[in-house]
C-alpha cells in the first residue's frame, strides 16, 4: 500500500505542529505523575482518563468553527477507522499504567516511547514510506538521548521487568495509534477524532477496569480532582494537542517528539515525587531534543 498524496505542510505550520506537539508530551507527561498519586488502581485510572475527557472535547468539537475535514463519520467505515484508533489508545493506556504501577516513572514513560522504532519498521513494511538518513540519524541520536535519560534510575531486577515488560508493549499501541491517527487526519478534525476515540478508549477499558477488581470510585474530592486533572491536562490537551500536529507531521516525526515525554515525567517526578535525577538524565534530555532537530525533515 503507498502512502496517501497530500501536498506537504508550509514551514511555518510544521514549526507550528512541532510546537504543538512538544507541548503536548508535557501534558501527556505529567499523566505519569497524576497516575501514581490516584486513588485508584491502575486501570480504573486508565479508563476515567477518556471518560471524563469527553465533556471537555465535546465542548471543543462544538466550539470549533468549520474546517476542511469532515465534523463526524460518514460512513461505517469512518466509524470503524475511529474506533479503530481507539482500541489501540486502550492498548496503550492500560499496559502503560500496568507499567507505572510496576516500575519508576522515568522508566514507564521511556519505554513507552520506543514507539518510534516500530513506527518507522511499520511504515516502511506497510506503507513503503522513505525513510530518510537525517531523520535516521536523528533517530539513533534521540534514541542514545533516551539511553542516558535513563541510566541513573534503570535497574535489571525481578521487581520492575514486569513493568518495564508492560511499558514495551504500550510502545507498539502507542505506533499503531500514532500511524492511525496521522491517516485521520486526511479526513478530520482533531476535535472529532479526539471525541470518537476517547469515546472508542472509554467503551474497551471499562469492562477491563470492573474485570480487574479495583475500586472504580474514589472516594474524597482529591480524588476526583486527580481524575479530572488526568482527564482533561493528559488527555483533552495532551493528545488533543498531539491529534492536532499529526495533521503536518508524519507519524515517525510525531513518535519521536514524544520522547520529550520522559524528559517531561522526569522533572515532575523530581519535583513531586522526589525521584531523583541526575546530570546524565539531562544531558539525555538535550540530546534528545538535538535529536529531534535533525530528524524533522528526513521523514517524507
Amino acid at each position: 500500500m503507498s502512502q496517501p498524496a497530500r501536498a506537504g505542510p508550509r514551514p511555518s505550520e510544521q514549526s507550528l505542529a512541532l510546537a504543538a506537539l512538544l507541548l503536548g508530551a508535557v501534558a501527556v507527561g505529567a499523566s505519569a505523575i497524576f497516575v501514581r498519586v490516584s486513588e485508584l488502581g491502575a486501570l480504573p485510572s486508565a479508563f476515567y482518563r477518556p471518560f471524563l475527557a469527553i465533556p471537555a472535547v465535546w465542548l471543543w468539537l462544538r466550539l470549533a468553527p468549520p474546517a476542511a475535514p469532515k465534523r463526524g463519520p460518514e460512513t461505517p467505515r469512518d466509524v470503524a477507522r475511529l474506533l479503530l484508533a481507539g482500541g489501540f489508545f486502550a492498548g496503550d493506556l492500560a499496559f502503560w499504567h500496568l507499567s507505572l504501577h510496576h516500575t519508576t516513572v522515568t522508566n514507564a514513560t521511556l519505554f513507552a516511547n520506543a514507539a518510534p522504532v516500530f513506527v518507522v519498521v511499520a511504515e516502511r513494511v506497510l506503507f513503503a514510506r522513505r525513510i530518510g538518513r537525517s531523520f535516521l540519524g536523528g533517530l539513533a541520536l534521540a534514541l542514545a538521548g533516551a539511553a542516558c535519560l535513563i541510566g541513573g534510575s534503570l535497574t535489571i531486577e525481578p521487581a520492575n521487568l514486569l513493568g518495564d515488560g508492560f511499558g514495551a508493549i504500550t510502545a507498539v499501541f502507542l505506533a499503531s495509534y500514532l500511524i492511525t491517527v496521522e491517516r485521520l487526519r486526511h479526513d478530520f478534525s482533531a476535535a472529532t477524532i479526539m471525541l470518537w476515540t476517547s469515546a472508542g478508549t472509554a467503551a474497551v477499558l471499562l469492562p477491563v477496569a470492573l474485570l480487574s477488581g479495583e475500586a472504580m470510585i474514589a472516594t474524597t474530592v482529591y480524588g476526583w480532582s486527580i481524575l479530572v486533572a488526568l482527564a482533561w491536562i493528559s488527555h483533552a490537551a495532551g493528545q488533543g494537542l498531539v491529534a492536532f500536529a499529526l495533521a503536518h507531521l508524519p507519524a515517525g516525526v510525531a513518535a519521536l517528539g514524544l520522547l520529550t515525554e520522559p524528559v517531561a515525567a522526569a522533572l515532575l517526578a523530581l519535583i513531586i515525587l522526589a525521584e531523583p535525577i541526575t546530570a546524565w538524565q539531562i544531558v539525555g534530555g538535550t540530546i534528545i531534543l538535538w535529536g529531534i532537530f535533525i530528524a524533522r525533515k528526513g521523514y517524507a
